[in-house]
């Protein structure tokens, strides 16, 4: 039975939401539940690489579900960096799905059916994001979003996961209705469509200062992408368990955020009026503070997650600049940056959450000599870190060289250099972690026996050399997004070929 490429685009949307269904009813048989949980997630990577393989070989696919007013529809289209972010997201939540298995049941964490069903509505939330014809689409899809991981940042219960969750939600929600929306329907106004179109929607006469006030409601708006001062829901958030830590740092939600940022700044306003635009300059060095400031906040932080998170805000932070800088080498180097610091990321999370399930070790001063006992997760923790820094032999590599010639090409020397401080500070936060896990030092310290009166000097013994290891689901997952930082390397070239097609809308 041939199926058209418009029925699969929206069964790429529709399958993870009727997933949940199938989830709640096998919620009393783990095994079951999960098989149906890892066949959606094959399913879905199917649907999407054909889509793909359609959009590379020319094909133009769309879909339209329901007009609310004249101009105002649900509709969604297939364009190159949509193609991207669905690719990294529907691939990240296969793993993901084969690391939460392993974690979860060695963690005995409760309410798992419920992890899975509200993890299989973000997937098709962000489905629906990635493939979104107009910014009235995106804005539904992007707090269909927002509701569905609410549930999995206050997984645990507790008062802290309860209060983590409502800062989460109370910021996510405050930005979209203040500004987002406002954004939106202003927008609308002035330009008469919400249609994305490469190369902007707005007249070549439009106001200036109405496209400017525009832009700054759309940055502030966009809260999932973590520009200070609207980060904090972000640390917040790391009170949930480490899968979900993993979805919203690198498959779903901060992706949506940058995603969309990229998304209104080259198809709403276009990067020739972006240029142009006095607040762009403005919103440019706001990006720099965040990528700077999360990167000192950063290196303070003795929890692993909480360095992460922080670490997170000023990744995004490039993503950011790279769309602001309204080049095709700023544009080319933001989206793959999506997916480069999706791959590092989601590596970084999970080791932190093998080391808690193994080791029961969650701060950084606690974890010296652990890659005696975990080396496979120290050595992946190491080689996402090269990535996330951005040196050889690992994916971060490309993207950041495209940032750099970004600035390099508008001039924005201050920016490159704060790209080139972060990238220090990065090596200053991360590489001591899998440095003293192999390299302990050996700490000499007096203890005194009041009986004899004698001083002895001792010395802190190192950890067991017996290897333990996460549990093995959670191992293969570390090990498959290890080997996808450094293949991002070896060959980025289909990742390059999406992201040099953005500015045109089509391969």
């Amino acid at each position: 039975m041939n199926i058209s490429l418009e029925l699969m685009l929206q069964l790429c949307i529709i399958i993870p939401f009727l997933a949940t269904f199938s989830i709640v009813a096998s919620r009393r048989y783990p095994n079951l539940r999960e098989s149906v949980t890892l066949s959606t997630c094959i399913v879905l990577i199917f649907l999407v690489v054909t889509l793909y393989q359609g959009l590379s070989s020319g094909k133009s696919i769309s879909a339209y579900w329901w007009e609310l007013l004249p101009g105002l529809t649900i509709s969604f289209d297939i364009e190159p960096l949509g193609m991207l972010f669905a690719l990294v997201a529907s691939f990240l939540w296969l793993v993901t799905t084969c690391y939460a298995i392993g974690y979860m049941r060695s963690h005995q964490e409760k309410n798992q059916t419920r992890f899975y069903m509200c993890f299989a509505v973000a997937i098709g939330a962000v489905m629906g994001l990635a493939f979104s014809a107009n910014l009235f689409t995106l804005f539904i899809f992007y707090e269909v979003l927002t509701l569905s991981t609410y549930p999995l940042v206050t997984h645990a219960g507790t008062e802290k996961a309860k209060k983590g969750g409502r800062t989460y939600l109370g910021i996510l929600l405050t930005t979209s209705i203040v500004f987002f929306l406002l954004a939106i329907v202003s927008t609308w106004l002035v330009a008469g469509t919400l249609d994305f179109k490469p190369g902007g929607i707005f007249a070549d006469n439009v106001d200036k200062v109405i496209a400017s006030t525009l832009l700054v409601l759309f940055i502030f708006g966009i809260g999932k992408a973590a520009i200070m001062p609207f980060h904090r829901w972000l640390p917040a958030a790391m009170v949930a368990p480490t899968p979900v830590s993993s979805l919203l740092h690198a498959v779903a939600v901060v992706k949506a955020g940058v995603f969309t940022v990229l998304k209104v700044c080259t198809f709403i306003f276009g990067l020739d009026l972006l240029a142009q635009l006095p607040s762009t300059q403005f919103l440019l060095y706001l990006a720099g503070a965040s990528v700077l400031l999360a990167s000192l906040v950063a290196m303070r932080q003795d929890n692993l997650k909480a360095r992460l998170a922080y670490s997170t805000v000023s990744q995004l932070g490039y993503v950011t600049i790279g769309a602001l800088l309204a080049t095709s080498s700023g544009v080319i180097g933001s989206a793959m940056h999506i997916a480069m610091h999706a791959f590092g990321k989601i590596t970084l999370f999970f080791c932190a959450g093998a080391i808690l399930v193994t080791l029961h070790k969650s701060k950084i001063s606690e974890m010296r000599g652990i890659g005696l006992q975990m080396p496979i997760t120290m050595i992946a923790f190491f080689i996402a870190s090269l990535s996330i820094i951005g040196v050889p032999p690992t994916g971060g590599t490309w993207s950041k060289w495209y940032l750099m010639m970004g600035t390099i090409e508008t001039e924005q020397f201050v920016l490159m250099v704060i790209l080139m401080l972060s990238s220090l500070l990065n090596i200053a936060y991360l590489l001591p972690i899998p440095f003293h896990a192999f390299f302990p030092k050996l700490i000499s310290f007096k203890t005194s026996d009041k009986l004899s009166g004698t001083t002895n000097i001792t010395e802190e013994s190192l950890p067991s050399f017996e290897i333990k290891e996460a549990p093995l689901p959670s191992l293969i997952a570390i090990v498959i997004t290890t080997l996808g930082c450094l293949t991002l390397f070896i060959y980025p070239q289909p990742l390059f070929d999406l992201a040099s097609a953005i500015l045109t809308g089509r391969e």
